[in-house]
């Protein structure tokens, strides 16, 4: 959800190879080299550069998640699957729009740059109970400050959401403004608390979701304890500005990259001190691995040391806290060059191309919890492929079941089709 997250590259091969299928069988022998491949790629690009993994696996005892038997039997979410099982079935979306039983807060993002995300926050408002449209930017301007994005807000479809169930609206505010002028300046931040509140009133939201730690972070304001405690304050000024209007503010907060809080990270005194102004945090937890570091998206156990690390033990964790905390799902994937480094996320819509062109076999990373599949593309070059599978969800959605927390996700239009079959899993109750 940094700015990082928001132009997602293309995989390696063009949009216009995707389109020239590739019927043709695999090479003799290549199922041994790929089984082969495969073990050097978990060895050497999992295992060896995820330090962390090894941390965790020494805190967290195995955890069994229990799937809902009643969706297990459908067929469709299991960990030996067949990608013609896939094409097949997102090419056959649900329909269930009824509502939503997941206990715990829902928030889905939606992007302009993936659209149709906004046709399926229309058809499946009743899943979510917030819904963000990524629209504001907050920036520096001279010796002030603008709040752009304005030009991206669609009345229409928020009158359309209101009418077909009732998630909130909290567009997503980005704080670009240069941080040492905003947080040394009472009078800065008192305008752009200002800006925000005032244009949720004239626009008619429900409130705001304010993403600025990771830019602060990037600044290297947070290594100042004076600065970062300034900034703490901002954050909770403003929810508590917004909860005046009886509006709802949610926080964007990334994820601790090792066991050991550094002055940069939101840690658990930060969650403790903003509960109250604060109704929901929005945590950051996927691009675990990337183009330099290999690997699955957002592997179980990382995210447990994640939230154990904000929350305590899950056996002994403060519920009306842990409500607040809204774990993040990835629908989109990644697309990795496995020689010589390279490539990039990949959407729905990458994916299912991929499958229809190389046919490839897919395996489950039980310790990740991930599926993912290797092919050579044009160049003969091997690439590993992770996407959110069903059961990759699923798990993750019985897991924060667990913890009692939410979900937020990062964003259902890149997803596409895979959206429709997901809101599955926001639809059985527990036995």
């Amino acid at each position: 959800m940094a700015r990082r997250r928001e132009k997602r590259s293309p995989a390696t091969e063009s949009s216009e190879g995707r389109k020239n299928r590739d019927e043709s069988k695999p090479r003799d022998g290549e199922p041994d080299s790929e089984r082969r491949l495969i073990t050097v790629f978990v060895v050497f690009f999992i295992v060896i550069p995820a330090v962390s993994m090894a941390v965790y696996k020494v805190k967290f005892a195995d955890r069994v998640i229990e799937t809902e038997p009643s969706i297990r039997q459908k067929g469709i979410i299991k960990t030996d699957i067949h990608f013609q099982e896939i094409l097949t079935e997102h090419s056959k979306a649900s329909e269930n729009s009824s509502a939503r039983h997941y206990d715990y807060p829902v928030l889905a993002y939606i992007t302009p740059w993936n659209s149709k995300g906004y046709d399926m926050a229309k058809i499946y408002n009743s899943k979510f109970t917030h819904l963000s449209p990524v629209w504001y930017d907050l920036k520096s301007q001279g010796n002030g400050l603008v709040l752009e994005g304005r030009h991206n807000a669609d009345k229409g479809w928020i009158q359309e959401l209101r009418a077909r169930g009732n998630a909130m609206i909290l567009p997503r505010v980005v704080l670009e403004a240069v941080p040492e002028e905003l947080l040394s300046k009472k009078k800065l931040r008192g305008k752009a608390i200002k800006l925000i509140v005032t244009e949720c009133k004239e626009m008619e939201y429900d409130g705001i979701v304010l993403e600025s730690w990771s830019r602060w972070a990037a600044y290297g304001v947070l290594h100042d304890p004076d600065m970062r405690k300034m900034a703490l304050q901002f954050v909770k000024q403003l929810g508590d500005a917004l909860h005046e209007q009886h509006m709802q503010f949610m926080y964007v907060i990334g994820p601790p990259r090792s066991d050991t809080l550094q002055m940069y990270d939101f840690g658990p005194e930060d969650l403790k001190f903003l509960k109250d102004s604060v109704d929901g945090f929005s945590l950051m937890t996927y691009d675990f691995s990337n183009s330099q570091n290999p690997g699955p998206n957002a592997p179980l156990k990382w995210i447990d040391l994640t939230l154990k690390l904000l929350l305590g033990s899950s056996n002994n964790v403060d519920s009306s806290l842990a409500r607040k905390v809204l774990l993040g799902l990835n629908f989109y994937g990644n697309d990795f060059a496995i020689s010589g480094g390279g490539g990039g996320a990949i959407t729905g819509r990458d994916y299912i191309a991929l499958l229809q062109k190389h046919k490839p076999t897919l395996h489950w990373d039980k310790e990740s919890g991930e599926h993912l599949f290797m092919y050579r593309d044009d160049k003969n070059i091997k690439h590993a492929v992770f996407y959110p599978s069903l059961m990759s969800i699923l798990l993750r959605l019985e897991n924060a079941r667990l913890w009692g927390i939410g979900i937020s996700i990062w964003e259902i239009g890149q997803a596409a089709e895979k959206v429709k079959l997901a809101t599955m899993l926001f639809s059985y109750t527990k036995t």
